[in-house]
């Protein structure tokens, strides 16, 4: 089977890879915060280079199979990463100004925008416990920070409109999934991504908005992370446009709340944000609802097997 060709669909693979994923990439924003903090680094640098990276780590291992001409939608891909570039830029400069939970339990919309697209668009069904589960994770997100205009003024909206591009981003993976390998997928996102923001720095760098100001990495440290950022966004979203292939959208939708996870545990170890009681419950039934999903398809899977060799 090549690398276009649709596999077999297996849910509960793509469960547990989208659990994986979801719990490594909060490490790129910790990343693009500690640039921000202690590097000086703009958060449109930082974005810039996280394409950029990716691209380097991508594109190489694209021409040795010889694959890179064979890409049948690359303009579609090619805006997957304008959309991307633009929901990290949002998110990277939410970062600098919040603590990384807080930015999270903001962003832990986009599962219901992203359950809705599919819902609508590619026909998933989204039964009543999905639903549940996604309510019940959302719940637990809002447990970990209540987010509100009086304390971060206009700064809460970022993550918002960050949560609908990347709900977007998501919905396209799925819509054009089956054309490309995963790797030409991250390949030409990675242009699209970079060209968008070398595109972003030059305007907002030229109307003197401090946060698109360039400027390379003040340490060899900075340049190692900047590296370990770009192989994370590559790499990292491979495996979710794997799970992606394998499972529905509306069933994957709860366990990006795995991702505050590791932004609780990253923001605590580095920048010193101690999650309090309420913090702790909430990422408790974070995890349960997602916990729950796997368990519930792993029930009806076995249900499906044993039917199968009943017959």
């Amino acid at each position: 089977m090549s690398d276009s060709d649709s596999p077999q669909k297996n849910p509960f693979n793509g469960m547990l890879i989208m659990a994986g994923a979801m719990i490594i990439l909060p490490t790129m924003d910790a990343i693009a915060k500690y640039m921000a903090t202690f590097e000086a680094m703009s958060p449109g640098q930082v974005t810039f280079y996280r394409f950029f990276f990716q691209l380097v780590c991508t594109l190489p291992l694209l021409l040795m199979g010889g694959t890179v001409l064979k890409t049948r939608r690359p303009w579609m891909n090619l805006l997957r990463g304008v959309l991307h570039g633009a929901a990290s830029l949002l998110f990277f400069v939410a970062v600098k100004y919040m603590p990384l939970a807080d930015v999270f339990a903001i962003y832990f919309v986009e599962p219901f925008m992203l359950a809705c697209l599919s819902a609508l668009f590619l026909g998933d069904k989204v039964g009543w416990r999905r639903w549940l589960a996604i309510v019940v994770g959302f719940g637990g997100a809002m447990i970990v920070i209540q987010p509100s205009f009086e304390i971060f003024g206009l700064k809460a909206l970022l993550p918002v409109f960050c949560a609908f591009l990347y709900a977007v981003y998501l919905f396209m993976n799925r819509a054009i999934g089956e054309a490309d390998s995963p790797l030409a997928m991250q390949t030409m996102a990675g242009i699209g991504g970079t060209v968008f923001m070398a595109g972003a720095l030059f305007v907002g760098s030229s109307a003197g908005i401090g946060d698109f100001a360039p400027s390379l990495p003040a340490s060899w440290l900075g340049l190692v992370l900047l590296l370990v950022l770009g192989s994370i966004s590559g790499y990292a979203h491979m495996l979710v446009v794997r799970a992606f292939r394998l499972a529905p959208l509306s069933l994957l939708a709860p366990f990006q709340y795995f991702e505050i996870i590791s932004a609780t545990v990253l923001g605590y170890a580095i920048f010193g944000d101690f999650p309090n009681a309420s913090k702790w419950i909430g990422i408790a039934i974070i995890v349960g609802s997602g916990l729950f999903i796997i368990w519930r398809e792993h029930v009806q899977s076995q249900s499906l097997k044993a039917a199968a060799t009943a017959q």
